[in-house]
């Protein structure tokens, strides 16, 4: 392997972007040119009042499942300004960033899949699975997937919402997109939501949704690939979880074209 197997190629990251850090380092190491333009916009809620409210009622719960790293964050903070987690208060969490995020506040004990990390996986666990007369909290930005309360409330669960945070469309120009495309320097797009895309399908305009079309999308979930190709984008690509997965995953696309 070359020891900078993106060299040469200008790499997308649509990340929020006090999350795009860690990606656009292993973009450089490996030799790419990271190229940083969030679609996404983490804000607070206007209305902490529900969230507080409930937050003084978490003994009442059996479960705490945290959606995202963002859920993590915003949901610990205000937590830990208003009093301790209850010790018997159970805390799952979907993937390894959550994880990873719930360990720097100190949670050690988390039920989380192992392989898969999306709604499913979490579901499948027996922890889960054994859900009549469980009252379970979710911690989640506002919207968002319903299939995991469903489930669990077709388990016997009951389920209560906090939204800790609001995802937005950032006010961006897309001009500095159209520019590198038409220059040939923006050679691989990154995505970490459906979401995302469908608001960097918007920020690119009729122009640069052509451009889109034709550039290597690469995705760490098939559910996202599955959107990408809804839209009409001609190359897509799963990669492995995580920002690892995404640059393993574009080096092997690399390496696959240079043979």
């Amino acid at each position: 392997m070359s020891r900078a197997p993106l060299a040469g190629l200008g790499i997308l990251v649509t990340r929020p972007a006090h999350q795009a850090a860690h990606l656009a380092e292993l973009i450089r190491k490996a030799g790419g040119n990271p190229i940083l333009f969030p679609t996404l916009e983490i804000v607070d809620l206007p209305d902490l009042k529900p969230l507080h409210d409930l937050i003084d009622r978490l003994d009442q719960f059996d479960l705490a499942i945290f959606i995202s790293p963002n859920a993590v964050n915003k949901a610990l903070n205000l937590i830990r300004a208003r009093r301790a987690l209850p010790p018997g208060l159970k805390i799952a969490s979907i993937g390894k960033g959550s994880c990873k995020v719930l360990e720097q506040f100190g949670v050690k004990q988390v039920i989380a899949p192992k392989q898969r990390f999306d709604s499913e996986a979490l579901l499948e666990l027996p922890e889960l699975k054994e859900a009549l007369g469980k009252r379970i909290v979710i911690f989640r930005g506002d919207g968002g997937r319903e299939l995991l309360g469903d489930v669990l409330v077709q388990r016997g669960a009951q389920i209560e919402y906090a939204e800790c945070y609001r995802r937005q469309k950032p006010q961006t120009d897309s001009g500095k997109l159209l520019y590198l495309w038409a220059r040939d320097e923006l050679n691989a797009v990154t995505v970490t939501s459906a979401e995302a895309l469908h608001n960097l399908f918007d920020l690119a305009g009729k122009l640069g949704q052509q451009w889109l079309k034709k550039t290597p999308v690469f995705a760490p979930h098939e559910r996202i690939a599955e959107t990408a190709r809804e839209m009409g984008l001609q190359q897509v690509f799963v990669t492995a979880l995580g920002d690892e997965g995404l640059v393993a995953g574009m080096v092997a696309w690399r390496e696959s074209n240079a043979a």
